[in-house]
């Protein structure tokens, strides 16, 4: 019988190693050091998306599913699930491979809600995807 594996939703953003000083006191990486890895991809993969600067409003449904242990490799994934007139919503993903080369799998995924600005800070309208410049669908592949 073969198990159906579970694949990442969106583009590969970021991939860090998890170091013994982002642990807590438990020995397990700390949560907020995920959440920051997280929030950093989802930056990257919004202000692509906006053309601009954007910062981060809220978080939602953020589940934590299984522990990152030192020496993991977290590769966070993003994919834009919806644009507004300012903002959008950034599904995003953290996995690992355990041992540097070992199983791949989830540890969490979250919702990240992020509202373009411009230099003065003030909220302002996303491109329309078909104004958008070509690389912006290209990803970080080539």
């Amino acid at each position: 019988m073969s198990e159906v594996q579970e694949q990442a939703k969106g583009r590969l953003t970021t991939r860090t190693v998890a170091m013994p000083g982002d642990t807590n006191p438990a020995g397990d990486i700390f949560g907020g050091w995920v959440v920051s890895q997280m929030d950093i991809a989802a930056g990257i993969c919004a202000g692509q998306r906006a053309q601009s600067r954007v910062v981060t409003v809220a978080l939602d449904g953020m589940s934590f599913i299984r522990p990152v242990k030192v020496g993991d490799i977290l590769g966070v994934y993003t994919r834009v699930e919806s644009v507004g007139r300012t903002s959008m919503n950034i599904l995003v993903q953290a996995w690992v491979r355990r041992g540097r080369i070992g199983h791949r799998e989830k540890v969490t995924e979250g919702m990240f809600k992020f509202v373009a600005i411009d230099d003065n800070g003030k909220s302002t309208p996303i491109p329309r995807e078909e104004d958008l410049p070509d690389y912006v669908n290209q990803g970080f592949d080539d």
